[in-house]
């Protein structure tokens, strides 16, 4: 049996999420289940790097599946890209050593968030960032920022309430940049919760506004959902890129 490795991207405007619904057609795992099903002629279930949310995007997801046709690799790619709706992209089609798992083999991933941050129209870009025109203290999010690298407890920063697995992950780094009108918060770590990154930025953005210390930060850890800040909108989230 093949496993193959597709590298995706998509705009989740429209979608559920990555997961399957049961019933539903519109969640990205499932628009790929039923086009590689069909393409190949046989059940094909796939494993993504992560779950992201509904309405969230990827400029770098990965996936792998198990199948036993021997269509090549370019034939499978080209068909895929001739299927799928044109918001779902695939990069690459490859054969992958049997152990590799999209999953359970990523080392590290990064998100990138991005707010407009003018008051400013933002007509183009509006599907890919949350607005808020509010001025916000930068160098006050930096700090906070700071402060949360490493390995913690995230319980606080998990949108799952029934959460029964470990709470705890390692954030690398966490970069906040101007770009024009833009606010760009970037996020490496590990692994993430449920919601994990969204809640991590209505917690900075809540500090850039003056309603949350720098040194309250440390509390959070180990916290529960209601302390840490607000579930920032899933437009302005995308996860850019997987490390194996």
């Amino acid at each position: 049996m093949r496993n193959l490795r597709l590298d995706i991207c998509y705009d989740g405007t429209r979608y559920r999420g990555w997961q399957r619904l049961p019933g539903r057609d519109d969640t990205i795992q499932g628009k790929l289940e039923t086009t590689l099903s069909r393409i190949l002629g046989e059940p094909v279930e796939i494993s993504g790097s992560g779950r992201t949310d509904a309405g969230v995007h990827a400029r770098g997801q990965v996936a792998s599946f198990h199948c036993e046709s021997a269509m090549p690799c370019e034939e499978i790619l080209a068909a895929l890209r001739r299927y799928l709706p044109e918001d779902i992209g695939i990069y690459s089609c490859r054969d992958v050593s049997p152990r590799f798992h999209a999953r359970l083999n990523a080392k590290e991933k990064t998100y990138l968030y991005r707010i407009w941050n003018s008051d400013a129209p933002c007509v183009f870009d509006r599907r890919y960032v949350a607005v808020m025109p509010e001025a916000l203290n930068l160098d006050a999010m930096e700090k906070a920022a700071q402060q949360l690298l490493g390995q913690h407890d995230f319980s606080a920063f998990c949108g799952n309430a029934k959460m029964k697995k470990s709470t705890v992950r390692f954030l690398r780094a966490i970069e906040i940049k101007r770009q024009g009108r833009e606010i760009h918060i970037r996020v490496t770590g590990n692994g993430f919760l449920h919601s994990m990154v969204r809640i991590l930025v209505g917690t900075l953005v809540e500090v850039g506004r003056g309603q949350r210390s720098v040194s309250g930060i440390p509390a959070l850890f180990g916290g529960k959902r209601a302390e840490a800040g607000f579930l920032a909108s899933a437009q302005g989230l995308c996860l850019e890129e997987v490390v194996y």
